[in-house]
């Protein structure tokens, strides 16, 4: 069964979950939608589709792929094929459809009844081929209400002949090639008496719109079994019957005709007579007939191996031409590549530029800003030295001594806090000499006044208190 059949629905039959039930209290909920119309995923709409997109669907998984190895057919005996499918007629008008079918139920399971009493005849399908021609031994003839009933076997609806087949089409691959269209009964390359194959065969489908669907599309179109583009040539099969041929019954005895042929029986003409001669004439018109047939066979010979060597020839150009193609696009490919290349050593040269211009502004702001700091620093150095030179040449608290003078060398090394108790040494003896229970004044040479005792008793700031 289709896919197609299975849709429900009220947008076309697709069933997604894409609307839900919201919770308590709150607005519906969407749940996950679903894939959607075939339209929404950039495919044609299944509902617009027909059997020809579905055949293409089931090509699709075929095509580009190779069939070096296909898997030997499994022999088995199919029930119920058109091969078992009887034709009664001359059956009488008031019978009814159980009734016809009682009369098969003995000969096996009976399938496909059909009865029409109104033309007086009918079909059915039995299990198997065995069991159809016991049917039809043991029926055909039979009287039923007056009736004389007549059955055989009815003609294959569903069969095609297949023709210009390529020596390496096997019967499996005939079967998974025309599967696409349908389901088959069969599919045979014909052979002669030595086993090589003749580029005809025969394909059976179960049901009659497959194997006409198989009809149009391969006569419209052209449908390749092989990598050589040679397409098969699809015809509708005349079946004929070689098995049971025309029995005397079934000739109309009533006709004129007949009546005025069965009056002399099998002979051979005498030469010279009347019929000796027409009858050479027809012999001469059969055998005119054979050899137009020859020369056209010939002459359709010589044209197909003159259009396989122009095919040949064409398919060579044809991939001669796609490989120059190729190897332009390859050529505009290498071209745009170097192009890239160029555009991006471009862009790496420009940034790395603008990298250095940014680090050399950065340099300059930043040597600026060094510059300005040492110019500042000079300036103050000069206003304290000015300062202090006006002052008396020494060094305020908290200020730094001048560069060109440091404290004594007799101070270097020392610590020692301003109050007693701390860790350090205590101040050198020149300190401890100014008297007992009076104040110690610690002295802090430096700057550019004279000696030790100048800077203590002129210039207060160059004090320290010590107790």
């Amino acid at each position: 069964m289709d896919g197609d059949s299975e849709m429900n629905g009220d947008a076309g039959g697709f069933r997604g979950r894409g609307k839900g039930r919201g919770g308590r209290g709150g607005p519906p909920r969407g749940g996950r939608g679903g894939r959607g119309p075939p339209e929404e995923r950039g495919g044609p709409p299944r509902q617009n589709r027909g059997p020809e997109d579905r055949v293409f669907d089931r090509l699709q998984a075929l095509s580009g792929q190779p069939t070096h190895e296909i898997p030997d057919k499994e022999k088995e005996v199919k029930k119920f094929t058109n091969h078992c499918r009887l034709f009664v007629g001359n059956i009488p008008n008031d019978i009814k459809q159980d009734e016809f079918e009682d009369l098969f139920k003995e000969f096996g399971e009976t399938n496909e009844v059909f009865v029409n009493p109104e033309k007086a005849f009918g079909f059915i399908k039995l299990d198997f081929r065995g069991n159809a021609e016991k049917a039809k031994t043991a029926l055909d003839g039979k009287v039923l209400k007056n009736r004389t009933l007549k059955v055989r076997f009815a003609a294959h609806g569903a069969a095609l002949r297949l023709k210009n087949l390529s020596p390496w089409v096997s019967n499996e691959l005939l079967e998974r090639a025309f599967n696409v269209f349908g389901e088959t009964e069969k599919a045979v390359h014909i052979v002669d008496a030595k086993g090589k194959p003749t580029g005809e065969g025969i394909v059976e489908f179960v049901s009659k719109p497959a194997a006409n669907m198989a009809l149009k599309m391969c006569t419209e179109g052209c449908f390749f079994l092989t990598t050589s583009p040679k397409p098969v040539i699809v015809e509708l099969l005349t079946e004929e019957d070689n098995d049971e041929g025309y029995p005397e019954k079934t000739v109309p005895k009533r006709n004129q005709e007949f009546m005025k042929e069965r009056e002399m029986g099998p002979r051979f003409a005498p030469p010279g007579s009347f019929e000796f001669e027409y009858g050479q004439s027809w012999k001469a018109l059969y055998e005119l007939d054979r050899q137009k047939k020859e020369a056209l066979d010939a002459e359709m010979r010589y044209e197909k191996e003159k259009l396989e060597e122009q095919m040949e020839y064409a398919k060579f150009e044809h991939e001669t031409t796609l490989l120059r193609e190729q190897l332009r696009q390859r050529e505009l490919q290498r071209e745009n590549a170097v192009r890239d290349q160029e555009f991006r050593i471009q862009q790496r040269d420009e940034q790395r530029k603008r990298e250095e211009e940014r680090f050399r502004r950065q340099h300059e702001e930043m040597m600026t800003t060094i510059r300005g700091r040492e110019d500042n620093m000079k300036m103050r150095a000069q206003e304290n030295a000015i300062f202090m030179e006006t002052h008396g040449g020494g060094a305020g608290p908290g200020m730094p001594p001048p560069r060109d003078a440091g404290p004594p060398d007799m101070y270097q090394g020392n610590s020692w806090n301003d109050r007693d108790g701390g860790s350090g040494r205590g101040p050198p003896d020149e300190f401890n000499n100014v008297g007992a229970g009076g104040d110690r004044e610690a002295i802090w040479a430096g700057g550019r006044g004279g000696p030790m005792g100048e800077d203590y008793d002129n210039n207060p700031n160059k004090r320290r208190r010590w107790q």
